[in-house]
């Protein structure tokens, strides 16, 4: 799924300038919550595949905490 980040841009320059009405800021915080989403599992993706390698050359795979 690919975030409209150009809709995100165009509705917080929007804001700045005029104001939004109720369904945009209702879109905006939709489309907010999904580019977090997206960014937060690409991280957790990435940090689901990185190892720690100690000074032996022994690699351990990072713990969720």
């Amino acid at each position: 799924m690919a975030v409209d980040v150009k809709r995100i841009n165009e509705l917080a320059r929007k804001a700045k300038e005029e104001g939004l009405t109720p369904a945009e800021k209702q879109e905006q915080a939709k489309l907010r919550r999904e580019y977090i989403n997206s960014v937060t599992g690409g991280l957790r993706a990435q940090l689901d595949n990185t190892y720690i390698v100690d000074e032996h050359g022994n690699k351990t795979k990072l713990k969720k905490p």
